[in-house]
């Protein structure tokens, strides 16, 4: 294990140290938070209301006013200081965006491990009895950006277009933004990206001399280790700039350029016959209306004994990704659920061979990320400012949570056209080289 994977285990994303938080002590009336010594703020009763809708999650808010509300009877896990009024009327108004753009602003302090917070807030928002409700009724109201073709530019464009060597502080060698596979607890981030990477050519089963159409490439790593060590041409498509020319001038320097063609185009567009289609952390990007005219292109592209393999988040059952990241971070963004993601193949009667889920997987994966963002945070502020610093610390923490939670699942699924026979009649191939 080296020096990054230790790291992993004690990169805690919080403002300040947390000292030690003692179990909150009952109070009078409800018992459900600590009032000052006059009795409760009208601030500190509409805060107290909050936590006990969500649960009495284990959370202490210590108001600008120096009062603390905490559920009683339970060690707190982190502790949430506000600046002032009008920042915690906002947050009672709408915690799910407010909350981290007021810490993403400094107008929240965090003390305490940030990823524990946000798991704490997920599960504890999960079991709150009128939780269903209000988020329809919410989701409802808000509008998320579409994913036309213009509109597809634009939101990649806003994600992935802010500069090559912010994302080379902290996604690895490997430059890949996707979730890695971990064959065992130890392996580094790199190795798990490379495991990955093999773990998604063996379900292909990808032979020397075939070709593969790929969409959404990122930086490359795939199509080039498909290349490399698989012996296939692969055409990847993309329309990102930046990504697109990182990845021409890699395939260039590694002497790959005749195997692995980047085009900068959209998926829609993706013309031609190939053995098999792949694609890794696109999907989501997609958007649902968009699903069929998917399974069209995939249609047209593969042979009858060709094969794909589309790697997404996804959702145990429909619902939008987190408001804040799809606003702020990941404009466009909606991870499906499988039978959301069914309306890619059933409409073109592919067969589904292979699913399974990589959801702890993403979890390593962030953790990593993570590490490596906060170690190099001071080189990220010098690039942006300290609301970057906060906003992105915020996403990859709020990710960790979102999977270990089980709020976000990742899915592999495997499929053919349904008259190819040439499929394995066990996983055996997936691992034993």
């Amino acid at each position: 294990m080296n020096a990054l994977d230790e790291s992993v285990k004690s990169a805690v994303p919080s403002e300040r140290p947390l000292g030690p938080l003692p179990a909150a002590s009952h109070g009078p009336g409800d018992g459900a938070a600590i009032p000052p010594a006059g009795g409760r703020s009208v601030e500190g009763r509409l805060l107290g209301r909050l936590l006990e809708y969500l649960g009495n999650p284990p959370l202490e808010f210590v108001l600008w006013t120096g009062e603390r509300i905490a559920p009683a009877g339970a060690p707190v896990v982190a502790r949430v200081r506000v600046s002032n009024r009008a920042t915690l009327l906002g947050i009672l108004a709408d915690p799910q965006m407010r909350f981290p753009d007021a810490y993403c602003e400094g107008r929240v302090e965090i003390e305490g491990d940030l990823v524990r917070l946000l798991e704490t807030v997920y599960d504890s928002g999960r079991s709150s009895p009128q939780h269903s409700s209000l988020r329809r009724l919410v989701e409802r109201l808000r509008r998320p950006h579409v994913n036309t073709l213009s509109g597809s530019r634009e939101n990649i464009h806003r994600h992935y277009d802010i500069g090559n060597d912010f994302y080379s502080l902290w996604l690895g060698e490997s430059m890949a933004y996707t979730c890695a596979y971990y064959p065992s607890p130890a392996a580094t981030l790199d190795g798990a990206q490379d495991a990955k990477m093999d773990h998604v050519c063996r379900k292909l089963r990808l032979r020397p001399g075939e070709s593969v159409a790929e969409a959404g490439c990122g930086w490359g790593s795939l199509a080039l280790h498909m290349a490399r060590h698989y012996g296939v041409k692969v055409r990847a498509f993309n329309i990102s700039r930046e990504q697109v020319a990182f990845a021409r001038e890699r395939a260039a320097r590694l002497g790959l350029g005749s195997q692995v063609e980047y085009v900068l185009d959209d998926y829609r567009n993706i013309r031609g016959r190939y053995d098999a289609f792949v694609s890794v952390g696109m999907l989501e990007h997609v958007g649902v209306d968009n699903y069929q005219s998917l399974g069209e292109v995939i249609a047209r592209t593969l042979g009858m004994h060709g094969r794909g393999l589309i790697h997404s988040i996804g959702r145990n059952r429909p619902a939008p990704l987190q408001p804040w990241i799809e606003r702020r971070i990941f404009p466009g963004a909606y991870p499906p659920s499988l039978a959301e993601m069914m309306r890619i193949f059933e409409p073109w009667d592919f067969s589904v061979l292979d699913v399974e889920n990589l959801r702890l997987h993403y979890a390593q994966t962030l953790r990593h990320w993570l590490a490596l963002f906060e170690s190099a945070s001071g080189r990220v502020r010098d690039m942006f400012d300290e609301k970057f610093v906060r906003m992105w610390r915020m996403y990859l923490a709020g990710s960790v949570a979102g999977f270990t939670t089980g709020a976000l699942q990742l899915f592999q699924v495997v499929f053919a056209p349904r008259d190819n026979n040439d499929v394995p009649m066990t996983r055996e191939h997936l691992y034993v080289r």
